[in-house]
């Protein structure tokens, strides 16, 4: 046999092995769809995907209302100011009413109570602080215990396939890794789903919780600036 001959067989046999195996690599990669996998992961997949959605849905809504509550609010506060050093009372009180915010309702509270002693005000614009703050943090909690449940889940689903999984082992006495491990797989896929929602619910509620507190130390400087300013006068 001439060597060219000996090198065209060669190439073939090779090239005949390199598709034997890759036919197992297809298919493999066709079983493995992402969407199929969580078709697989069985009921619990549906618990986790309701936390997941439930997760979201507070985590949107929470942050554009408190990016809301932390917009600028130098211009209200320069708008109080000259109505107060005007003797404008009414007007810096109707500003704040059409404001519609947090600091706007905080103020407000101030101004009606103008008269009294400054603990008095001060304790009145704590109080509304707190209700405040209060409803913006409303429902954020939701997104911790979505954080600490998800994976509880994910853990639960896997632990019931092991189970099963062992059980169908003692039914039929066949314990190939093959049937281990093609079960245990798709079991696994629960841990990962729920371990995933919980991380990204962790962040979320994090975030949230940033948020606010920068909210809280806007207002409370700016409190702290508006009693300055009832207190000008007496000084």
């Amino acid at each position: 046999m001439s060597l060219l001959a000996q090198i065209t067989d060669t190439t073939a046999q090779l090239t005949d092995s390199v598709n034997r195996a890759a036919v197992p690599v297809v298919q493999a990669q066709e079983e493995l769809r992402f969407g199929d996998l969580l078709l697989k992961g069985g009921w619990v997949m549906i618990p986790i995907g309701l936390l997941a959605i439930l997760g979201l849905v507070i985590f949107f809504e929470r942050f554009f209302t408190i990016r809301k509550a932390a917009k600028d609010e130098s211009n209200l506060m320069t708008q109080v100011r000259a109505s107060i050093m005007s003797g404008n009372l009414q007007s810096a009180i109707a500003i704040c009413r059409n404001s519609n915010s947090p600091l706007g309702r905080m103020l407000q509270k101030g101004l009606l109570r103008i008269g009294r002693p400054i603990k008095d005000i001060e304790g009145a614009i704590e109080n509304v602080g707190k209700l405040e703050v209060s409803k913006l943090e409303k429902n954020i909690g939701i997104i911790g215990i979505v954080a600490g449940i998800a994976p509880m889940f994910g853990f639960l689903g896997t632990i019931a396939g092991v189970i099963q999984i062992f059980y169908d082992i003692s039914k039929t006495d066949n314990i190939s890794m093959g049937v281990i491990s093609g079960g245990l797989y798709v079991k696994m896929v629960t841990s990962a789903a729920g371990l995933f929602v919980g991380i990204v619910a962790y962040v979320c509620h994090h975030i949230l919780n940033m948020m606010v507190d920068k909210v809280i130390l806007k207002l409370e400087t700016d409190a702290i600036e508006f009693i300055d300013l009832l207190e000008e006068p007496s000084k």
